[in-house]
């Protein structure tokens, strides 16, 4: 039970700082040059390369998108690796049928 509690509290930091990356790497593609304000704290080299990826727009786009992908690889590999500690599916659960709760778009 105590791996599975630690692995459990694992898996949710690693969604977590997944779903940060991908969503900082979102804004750095829509909105590039506030993306780069944003993180403008910090260390003066820090500052300095802020200050540089708000000038090359283009370039803090790629960014964004090395962001997303690390971010979407990470949770993908996470989940994979969370699932040999989930228990399996219990075979006398209630399944619900496909038509109960769906509500057709009209």
């Amino acid at each position: 039970m105590e791996q599975r509690c630690s692995a459990m509290s694992d898996y949710r930091w690693k969604h977590f700082a997944a779903m940060a990356l991908i969503g900082d790497g979102v804004m750095a593609i829509l909105r590039p040059e506030y993306d780069a304000q944003a993180w403008n704290v910090g260390p003066q080299e820090w500052k300095r390369l802020m200050r540089l990826l708000r000038k090359h727009p283009g370039l803090t786009r790629c960014l964004g998108v090395a962001e997303v992908a690390g971010g979407v690889w990470m949770a993908l590999a996470n989940e994979k690796k969370f699932h040999r500690f989930s228990p399996p599916p219990k075979e006398d659960s209630p399944e619900i049928p496909e038509s109960e709760g769906v509500v057709p778009i009209r």
